[in-house]
């Protein structure tokens, strides 16, 4: 049968490739009588598998019977699977066929199958290994055809390392073994799954499907979903119901998402203050502000060049000179491309050569007092004008005039 065939007949929506594994495993296996075992997290649809098993095989016709065996207390549990004999305990006013009885020439799906008892696990290993069973309060065995899946979402070797599972039952139900993908490792279908979701619930409830904006859809597909998919369906019901809007923002969908985190890459340590990026935004002020008085420098020496061609070599030089200073009087720091870096005053020959050499260091210590100094003197000594021109704390200010020793 076609993959897609299958998602349709049985209502799985998702094409990652890790699930397309999972499914074309369960119907290569289907028309066999082997064990399997289903492994996978809570939430992530483990009892769908077993369903699709049972229809594809020969036994289609016979019982299918789900048991969660975590929600059967202990002490009724061999009675529920296996039967019991009237007068066998307390409670026992009649004789009663268990599970393996009933679903003869059929399948049993025994859902969380790590929480068996053990002396359970002892009864189970038989019926894989003879196909019999005796009930409870009974030396009779009796022969049973049933073809057996099970699930569980535990960690099985370290189950059987700690004792709670015997190692051979695990081999005799993982014959074949099927693992279903976590849902934030199937994240193509995630969206996917929230539409279907949403179309489902508008129309049991009667209302128009909700939608998500694209910011919405990148926080979806981010969040990490340890639920799974019922996770997901159970975020999407809320939504339906309680938002009035059908339109949902990644700010709204922010607040159905317990612990949503963004990314999983690691980010730098912040303070608890805001200091330190605002002297990282003093700096690159800093740095943008040299480049625009070089990139000013440069047009006007250009426009010299080609407009005052009747001046002398060394009045160009004077020129020259005059206007860096009225643009960076106090700068000691240059960088830029058509200048070159050395020990010298800007100078001139005759010919004047279309190169300006600057002796220039890379301190952004110096330049950062200075741009404080002028912030000062331009609002008179007021602190709170002069940090907001400059894009700082008034806290970071005072800071800074103290290491500076600034007036």
């Amino acid at each position: 049968m076609e993959l897609q065939s299958v998602k349709q007949r049985f209502g799985i929506i998702g094409n990652s490739s890790a699930l397309n594994r999972a499914i074309n495993v369960a119907t290569q296996v289907a028309p066999t009588d082997i064990s399997v075992l289903i492994t996978g997290e809570s939430g992530t649809g483990k009892e769908v598998m077993p369903k699709v098993i049972h229809q594809l095989s020969s036994r289609k016709h016979g019982a299918y019977i789900a048991v969660n065996c975590g929600a059967i207390p202990e002490g009724t549990i061999d009675s529920e699977l296996f039967g019991h004999e009237k007068g066998s305990f307390t409670g026992a006013h009649d004789q009663r066929k268990g599970y393996f009885e009933v679903a003869d020439k059929g399948t049993i799906f025994l859902d969380e199958v790590a929480e068996l008892p053990l002396p359970t696990q002892v009864r189970l290993l038989r019926v894989l290994e003879t196909g019999e069973f005796i009930r409870v309060g009974s030396s009779k065995p009796i022969k049973t055809d049933v073809r057996v899946v099970a699930a569980t979402n535990e960690n099985m070797v370290e189950a059987i390392q700690s004792g709670k599972f015997r190692e051979d039952l695990f081999y005799r139900l993982s014959t074949v073994p099927i693992n279903l993908p976590a849902l934030r490792n199937r994240k193509e279908d995630i969206h996917l799954l929230f539409r279907k979701f949403a179309v489902d619930f508008g129309e049991k409830y009667r209302m128009p499907a909700i939608r998500l904006t694209e910011d919405a859809v990148q926080m979806l597909i981010n969040y990490n979903w340890p639920g799974n998919i019922r996770q997901l369906k159970n975020i999407t019901e809320q939504i339906s119901v309680i938002e009035s809007e059908r339109t949902i923002s990644g700010e709204i969908l922010h607040g159905y998402l317990p612990d949503y985190k963004a990314s999983n890459l690691p980010v730098l340590a912040k303070n608890n203050e805001s200091e330190d990026l605002n002297e990282r935004d003093l700096l690159y002020k800093v740095l943008f502000d040299m480049k625009r008085d070089l990139t000013e420098l440069r047009k006007m020496v250009v426009d010299i060049l080609q407009g005052n061609e009747h001046l002398s070599g060394e009045a160009k030089s004077e020129m020259i000179a005059k206007l860096y200073q009225e643009i960076s009087p106090n700068t000691e720091n240059v960088i830029s491309e058509p200048f070159q870096i050395q020990k010298k005053e800007p100078t001139f020959s005759n010919d004047f050569e279309e190169h300006i050499e600057v002796e220039e260091s890379l301190s952004l210590e110096d330049r950062e007092k200075e741009l404080i100094q002028k912030a000062l003197e331009k609002h008179r000594g007021k602190r709170k004008y002069a940090a907001q021109d400059l894009g700082i704390s008034e806290r970071t200010l005072y800071r800074k005039i103290k290491e500076y020793d600034l007036k």
